[in-house]
């Protein structure tokens, strides 16, 4: 005898819900055992994200003094200025392991991901470049794998002892 349609869609919904449950215990569980960052901690990725971006605004603001040129003309200064300061104020934010530069970061990261992944599928034409673009999917999806983590531990609240002083 064939199934009411009700039933069989509160079946599934039940399904669902009971899904939904073990994941919501799968995440809490993960919660747990992280560790909240010390007063002044900074999580090694993201140090290592804060120094590079540093580095990069270095490089910018370097080559602009240095007179490098873009496509046979110099930039105009608020070309410059303009990535040098968003990546400065990243790195200076990382460096504060502040979560909205971390956040930033991870955008600047997922763009690198989908530009290589793109650069795989469309643009790489020799083994060199093939393998210039893997070697750019390594390292930003690591970051990125890696920075996950770093954000739940910097967005974590305090962790305070529970009352009666146990």
């Amino acid at each position: 005898m064939a199934e009411e349609p009700q039933k069989r869609k509160q079946r599934g919904t039940d399904r669902m819900a009971a899904g939904y449950a073990k994941a919501e215990q799968r995440n809490q569980a993960a919660r747990e055992a992280l560790d909240p960052l010390a007063e002044g901690e900074r999580p090694t990725v993201v140090t290592i994200g804060a120094v590079l971006t540093g580095l990069i605004t270095v490089s910018i603001l370097v080559g602009y003094l240095a007179g490098v040129e873009v496509d046979g003309k110099r930039p105009e200064l608020p070309q410059v200025l303009a990535p040098a300061l968003i990546m400065g104020v990243m790195s200076w934010g990382m460096w504060k392991a502040r979560y909205w530069a971390v956040l930033g970061f991870q955008l600047i990261l997922v763009f690198l991901i989908f530009s290589a992944v793109f650069g795989l599928a469309v643009q790489a034409s020799t083994v060199g470049q093939f393998a210039a673009t893997i070697g750019l999917l390594a390292v930003s999806g690591t970051f990125f794998f890696f920075m996950v983590k770093a954000m739940a531990r910097i967005q974590m609240p305090e962790r305070r002892p529970p009352a009666g002083g146990h």
